[in-house]
């Protein structure tokens, strides 16, 4: 029997973001933007830094999430496994500046002495743009 909606639920290692009934899951994998419909096929998936879109009763809410897993499960449900995750309410335009700005000074002091230390730089920075756009569209 078809379903119409879709159980989904995002968790990270310090807590569990959300857990409801949604219309659609829109996200940023190792291949590309996917999204996800009642029914889909099962799939696992790694997460790229990105926007996360659920639509709920014909209504968008946006996340940012960095990386980690999805999963869709034979019974229709969606679960994101995400270091981090972050609801646009929770974001603060300011600390993400603030973050955006250490993560460049970091890449740019790195470049010549420390491979690891400019890739976990490279890497925040990418997950503060991600909540930069994030935090952008609830202030529309």
């Amino acid at each position: 029997m078809a379903t119409t909606t879709i159980q989904f639920s995002i968790v990270t290692p310090e807590r569990k973001i959300l857990s409801q009934t949604v219309d659609s899951v829109s996200v940023m994998t190792s291949t590309g933007e996917i999204t996800i419909l009642p029914n889909h096929a099962p799939l696992v998936s790694e997460l790229k830094p990105g926007e996360l879109k659920l639509v709920v009763e014909g209504k968008e809410e946006f996340l940012a999430v960095s990386t980690g897993f999805i999963e869709v499960r034979n019974n229709g449900e969606v679960v994101i496994l995400a270091d981090t995750a972050d609801r646009a309410e929770e974001l603060d335009l300011e600390a993400i500046k603030e973050a955006q700005a250490d993560a460049k000074r970091i890449m740019e002091e790195a470049t010549s002495v420390n491979d690891e230390a400019y890739a976990h730089a490279a890497a925040a920075l990418e997950r503060e743009f991600a909540r930069h756009r994030v935090a952008i569209k609830r202030r529309r």
